[in-house]
């Protein structure tokens, strides 16, 4: 008998197990599936999360690939849906839909150097991939997490930035825009931490997520040090609504960010990058 396949549109029910908050505006969701059973997803992709009455909205998967037992969620709450999605508790349903579209390409890196450069809430699409790097740090160079925020009260996983730092087998820098309080680290953008280098550019593969002007000037900077344009990778969020290259709403030049991104390679797109309208 033929398995009748899934309807890609159709929610799965899940239900939240616990809800931390990370900033003022900023939660991650540990969700299981209701009907119970693992499911897996590839560093990078995303799901759709569908608030019951209010509607859905596309988030990069936050979580550890190799933990099949949970899926996470890091979402900064920012318009109708994701404000309906902070105020939801442990025990709450959401509908899911996904994964969808494409993986940091880290599998790809073995044998070179890995660098994660990160902005602001970026830090979270981004988090899959270091997870992987570091369940599999044997195959991979030097593996460098370089990471920018507004303010130190802005840092995203900071308790997690600390134990990252504490490994002995990993660099993990942190700077913010503007330092506050007591903060006594690194002030300035995040370029300048790869400007620093610490990486042999030849044999670097580099993964870039945040703000777009964040990652035009990150991409560059990686270039500047000699990180050729086709190993430097970037994620991409842009008007995403159905996930599945239906409606359009996400229509890039050529691309469609739900189907040939979310991450892209960067020499496939930098033009991109140079025209506003778009």
């Amino acid at each position: 008998m033929t398995a009748v396949p899934r309807d890609p549109m159709l929610p799965v029910l899940f239900r939240i197990e616990k809800v931390r908050r990370d900033l003022s505006d900023t939660f991650t969701m540990e969700l299981v599936p209701e009907a119970g059973g693992e499911f897996s997803f590839k560093p990078g992709q995303f799901n759709m999360l569908y608030v019951f009455g209010v509607g859905e909205i596309p988030i990069s998967i936050s979580g550890d690939p190799g933990d099949r037992s949970v899926l996470v969620h890091t979402t900064r709450a920012v318009g109708a849906v994701s404000s309906a999605l902070d105020s939801l508790k442990a025990g709450d349903q959401i509908g899911v839909r996904g994964p969808y579209g494409t993986a940091w390409p880290i599998e790809s890196a073995y044998g070179q150097d890995v660098v994660f450069v990160a902005g602001g809430v970026g830090l979270a699409p981004l988090r899959p991939a270091i997870y992987h790097a570091m369940n599999n740090r044997e195959r991979y160079g030097k593996v460098m997490v370089l990471y920018g925020a507004r303010t130190p009260e802005d840092i995203l996983f900071k308790k997690e930035l600390e134990r990252w730092r504490g490994r002995f087998d990993m660099d993990v820098l942190v700077t913010v825009d503007r330092a506050t309080g007591k903060w006594s680290g690194n002030v300035g953008v995040v370029t300048n931490l790869v400007a620093r280098g610490g990486f042999d550019p030849l044999h670097t593969t580099a993964f870039v997520c945040g703000p777009e002007v964040m990652m035009r000037y990150g991409a560059s900077a990686l270039e500047k040090k000699g990180v050729a344009r086709d190993t430097i990778w970037i994620s991409m969020e842009r008007n995403m609504k159905c996930g599945v290259g239906l409606c359009g709403h996400c229509q890039w030049g050529s691309h469609f960010v739900c189907k040939d991104g979310p991450v892209f390679r960067y020499d496939s797109v930098a033009d991109l990058f140079q025209v506003r309208e778009l």
